[in-house]
């Protein structure tokens, strides 16, 4: 199949996810000539907003939903037109103690109140003081390493010495993280509520050897030198089209509706890429080609061996409410309980508990999850009915649900209504009786679980890191830019742009950026 000048360009992007676009965006402002393929009819991956209840004028992020990843110098650099707003409420997890309903209410901006919360739950002051020193060296650490996501690879040893806290190191880097949980705090909640940041899309328990677990406390509580979760103001819809719109302002071409279904290259000079379009196909040449598809997707588009097949671990439900339910503990506001994280059934014994029964192949007998309300942060994705009627969006991760507990057909039906009867368990009146009903008379509830996320989004296994985190740093020295920035393949014109990068993972843009710096480098010595 012949190609011609038009069907060449500097650098192909194969993927629209918002890594994608900020890869385009910075070889397109460089003046490369950049295009980007996208197999769906729609650019963003998983960060999209949907219309997804009939008659239901509300657009929700369907699949990813808060931002903190997202380094501040590519807003700036890209001009987006974006905003992320903090939330007041960091997180509320209720319990029951001593037969009465009762909680933790985490308040960002009221420290006081926390302090209060945490004497009223725990009888005392220690995993109060206990829960500030913790967090103050996350701080530490948060300061000293988001910067380098940025930056070319660090070595390990160069990471150790820019933290500069030895212990510090050995807790997070060298030991499972449940170590220093259980050395740190007693109170079981207030484990359980750390704990949560280490399995987030990641299927691992806490004394878990191989530190999957620590590598995903890492990317948690690092975003932006801070760790605070913020909401996108338009949903997540918004931070792909102000991604779009740049890479379009730029000069770089987009192309959706279209499949790569194959790479061509032997490492060196160019390589080609084919894809279908409207039912034919065709072939572009790049220098460089940008994959922001799972390292599984890659092998297969090379034709190289795949590598271990990844495994998701989530169930997503999305919901429209009537009104926000109230609670059993009546001490809180739920507009506060759910402004935030509303962690549930994610006591640290509950989460152990949970990940035994899934890793034997079962249903968790109390699903871990947590919930939070984009609406109570932001009202702008509800349209004028939605905002006369008052509704809220509701949306629930489920943790310990890895892909393979829905072989079965009704396994997410069960998974489903087993994480909502755990909801149930902490309000004051079923969540059903608050769901909204669309157009066709059915309640507001969608699930989303890891085989949908890889029919929908081509996620292989539902993995929604494309695969394990890694450490943000070079186990070994690096050849070349693409190893530089932590972004190199087998294949020298080959890179990875996407969350199964080193430093990839969650809505950040930081692989798409490292892949354009690389190409930058290499192009411009």
């Amino acid at each position: 199949m012949e190609t011609n000048a038009s069907s060449r360009y500097d650098a192909v992007i194969v993927g629209g996810g918002h890594n994608g676009l900020v890869a385009a965006a910075y070889l397109a402002r460089a003046g490369r000539r950049v295009l980007l393929l996208e197999r769906l009819p729609r650019v963003g991956g998983a960060a999209v907003s949907a219309e997804a209840f009939p008659g239901i004028d509300a657009r929700l992020s369907r699949y990813s939903y808060l931002v903190s990843l997202l380094p501040h110098a590519i807003v700036r650099e890209l001009d987006l037109r974006l905003e992320l707003r903090r939330r007041r409420i960091s997180s509320y997890t209720p319990v029951m103690r001593d037969g009465k309903p009762t909680g933790l209410l985490v308040d960002a901006a009221d420290p006081d109140r926390t302090r209060e919360s945490f004497r009223t739950l725990t009888g005392g002051e220690r995993e109060w003081e206990a829960w500030r020193r913790f967090y103050g060296t996350t701080a530490r650490i948060a300061e000293r390493v988001f910067p380098t996501l940025t930056e070319p690879l660090p070595s390990r040893a160069e990471l150790r010495r820019r933290i500069g806290d030895d212990a510090s190191w050995e807790a997070l880097f060298e030991r499972p993280l449940g170590e220093a949980v259980e050395r740190t705090f007693a109170d079981d909640l207030v484990r359980g509520v750390v704990l949560t940041d280490a399995l987030i899309g990641t299927f691992t328990h806490a004394h878990d050897p191989s530190l999957r677990q620590n590598r995903c406390f890492l990317y948690h509580v690092i975003g932006n030198g801070t760790g605070d979760w913020d909401v996108p103001v338009g949903g997540m819809g918004a931070v792909t089209g102000a991604l779009a719109e740049a890479a379009l302002a730029a000069g770089a071409e987009l192309r959706t509706g279209c499949e790569v279904t194959a790479i061509a290259t032997d490492g060196r000079g160019d390589a080609e890429v084919t894809y279908r379009h409207d039912g034919g196909e065709a072939v572009v040449v790049g220098r460089k080609v940008l994959v922001n598809a799972a390292p599984a997707t890659l092998a297969r588009l090379l034709g190289d061996e795949p590598p271990v097949p990844p495994e998701g671990a989530q169930l997503k439900v999305n919901m429209v409410l009537r009104r926000l339910p109230a609670l059993r503990d009546s001490a809180v506001d739920p507009r506060d309980a759910f402004a935030g994280t509303f962690h549930i059934a994610e006591g640290y014994r509950q989460l152990e508990t949970a990940y035994g029964e899934a890793a034997s192949g079962r249903l968790p007998s109390a699903p871990p999850s947590e919930i939070y309300c984009h609406t109570l942060t932001d009202r702008s994705i509800l349209g004028p009915d939605a905002t006369r009627q008052g509704l809220h969006t509701l949306t629930l991760f489920g943790l310990h649900m890895p892909a393979r507990l829905f072989t079965d057909p009704g396994a997410k039906e069960r998974a489903l209504a087993a994480s909502l009867a755990q909801l149930d368990e902490v309000l004051a009146e079923p969540i059903a009786d608050c769901l909204a009903t669309d157009a066709d008379g059915r309640p507001c509830v969608e699930a989303k679980t890891p085989p949908d996320l890889e029919r929908e989004l081509g996620l292989p296994g539902g993995h929604i890191f494309h695969r394990d985190l890694s450490f943000p740093y070079a186990d070994e020295e690096a050849a070349g830019a693409a190893g530089r920035w932590g972004v190199a393949t087998a294949r020298p014109n080959v890179l990875l742009c996407g969350a199964g990068a080193v430093r990839g993972g969650g809505v950040s843009g930081i692989p798409g950026h490292n892949a354009a710096m690389a190409v930058l480098e290499e192009t411009t010595r």
